[in-house]
């Protein structure tokens, strides 16, 4: 990875004890840019040890720019005091740093925060709280709170969720990142491939229970477990400057637009940049630390000529180029349904009257997922025809298009269903089929149904609106667009036993009979935001 030089030679001071609460110290290394006594700050405070990639991505490259540079563990880990509580003292233990930052010989009162992921998590913990010497964020692929992201659709993200876990239960050491990253997805997906309830899969990957693991398994999205763990709320209290840098295929995409929602509804001009790009991609990270030096640059050395013309930047999939826009959702996009027809065709018209399309989820059997959003790992478009091919999975694919189709903004459907079971899941992809009958995946979402929620019809028919991810994507000429329609997406969301059984010790399996309605008053569609 090659990263920007500064002209500043840099010495280091290691493991220094920032005291934060109970007793417990922090450890933390001061890179030091020589010449210069005092000069702005970057702080990161992160999980994932201060040494190896995280010192030189986050240490040595700031302080060669002229930044002091305070790298830090958090509690557990790396050296540092305490127990780590997943998402839980980021709060107490970002501001107590901070208190200790104001106190240093070196500090000149103006202080950035910089990291992506739980890192960029750690500075919303603070940032509305951190008083007038934070200047300017930088985040990368995160979101004020990861609960949502944590129970996707309403269902759980167990791959994600359980990778991470077996992340941070392993690393030990600066390079154990890197090993982690390769090994724990296989060790995740062994436990969930073993059909044990989903109570003893931390257990079988890890080799003991994790606490974090079975709160979340526990614990709904809506009790008080998240209380303490979702910033959300504190976003537009917020007044340094922002800079997000987010991935089409990144699972926290949709939560990191509605914090940049949250910042733009209170007159703020947060910059946002979105490439093609899923977590764990390392091109993000070589374009975060050049934008984070510009913004930087721009905030705490007053130099505005740093900052680009427009503040939203999009990588458009498909036109495979970079364009400028003043704000997201983009301005002059129109919405296009696109609907469901018999004999799956997907078009812009209305259905005729028509029987429903029907298929059978069978739990035991769960529907896959090929690709898409996850914390390790490759999620950018796969080729879905195997997918396609199974009874479970219903496909609606329009014409060959005339002229190239260019999408850009929230996705989002509609869906008509009526299912034999009161607890089921609807799942939605959108989906690029090239002239060789490709048909990759661009954005997806899915709902979690439980009794009432949403109400049904007289009929028994309940609309569901899904909430896709966001895409920035245009469909060439000679291609087609296809609607994939099902129940699950094993195993990156926890199947639905269709018994709302407890999520984490619930055993007994039912299959689910559903039926997708495409006729007048019923109109199931997809809902595109298209360009010009």
């Amino acid at each position: 990875m090659r990263l920007p030089r500064g002209s500043h030679h840099v010495t280091v001071r290691r493991d220094i004890p920032v005291p934060v609460a109970e007793g417990i110290a922090l450890l933390t290394d001061h890179y030091i840019p020589m010449g210069l006594e005092r000069s702005p700050t970057v702080l990161v405070r992160s999980p994932y040890g201060r040494r190896g990639p995280f010192g030189m991505m986050c240490g040595y490259v700031f302080a060669e720019h002229g930044f002091q540079a305070v790298v830090q563990s958090m509690r557990g880990g790396f050296g540092s005091g305490g127990v780590f509580d997943p998402l839980g003292d980021e709060h107490e233990d970002g501001l107590a740093t901070v208190e200790w930052l104001r106190a240093q010989p070196w500090f000149d009162g103006s202080f950035a925060m910089y990291g992506p992921s739980y890192l960029g998590f750690a500075q919303w913990a603070i940032a509305a709280d951190a008083g007038p010497e934070l200047k300017a964020m930088a985040t990368q692929v995160t979101a004020s709170q990861f609960r949502d992201a944590m129970y996707y659709g309403g269902g759980f993200a167990l791959e994600s969720t359980l990778t991470w876990v077996d992340m941070t239960t392993r690393m030990k050491h600066p390079l154990s990142g890197i090993t982690t990253a390769l090994t724990s997805p296989r060790r995740a997906r062994r436990a969930v491939l073993s059909g044990r309830p989903l109570a003893e899969l931390d257990a079988l990957a890890t080799g003991a229970q994790s606490r974090f693991f079975q709160d979340v398994l526990e614990n709904g999205p809506e009790t008080a477990f998240w209380s303490k763990r979702d910033f959300s709320s504190n976003v537009a209290a917020v007044n340094a400057p922002v800079n997000m840098m987010g991935g089409w295929y990144d699972i926290f995409l949709p939560w990191q637009l509605k914090d940049y929602a949250a910042l733009r509804a209170t007159g703020h001009r947060p910059y946002l940049t979105i490439g093609p790009w899923f977590h764990s991609d390392g091109r993000v990270m070589r374009a975060a630390v050049g934008e984070a030096l510009s913004w930087f640059r721009a905030h705490l050395g007053n130099d505005p000529t740093k900052l680009r013309p427009l503040p939203v930047r999009l990588y458009v999939t498909g036109a495979e180029e970079w364009r400028q826009f003043p704000d997201w959702p983009v301005p002059g996009m129109r919405e296009q349904r696109w609907r469901l027809q018999p004999e799956g065709v997907l078009a812009p018209r209305e259905p005729p009257e028509s029987a429903p399309d029907t298929y059978r989820y069978d739990p035991a059997h769960p529907t896959p997922c090929i690709s898409g959003p996850s914390i390790v790992g490759n999620g950018k478009p796969a080729d879905q025809r195997r997918l396609e091919s199974r009874r479970d999975v219903l496909t609606f694919t329009g014409p060959y298009l005339e002229h190239d189709l260019e999408i850009i903004g929230p996705v989002s459907a509609e869906v008509y269903i009526r299912s034999d079971r009161v607890h089921t899941d609807v799942v939605v992809r959108l989906c690029d089929v090239g002239p060789s009958d490709e048909s990759l995946n661009l954005c997806e979402g899915m709902r979690r149904l439980s009794p009432g929620v949403p109400e049904a019809d007289e009929d028994g028919v309940r609309r569901v609106d899904v909430e896709l991810w966001p895409a920035g994507h245009r469909f060439r000429a000679g291609h087609r667009i296809r609607v994939q329609v099902c129940s699950g997406a094993y195993p990156r969301v926890a199947r639905n036993l269709g018994t709302g059984a407890a999520l984490g010790t619930a055993g007994t399996m039912v299959t689910a009979d559903q039926e997708i309605f495409h006729e007048p008053g019923r109109a199931s569609a997809i809902v595109l935001p298209v360009a010009g």
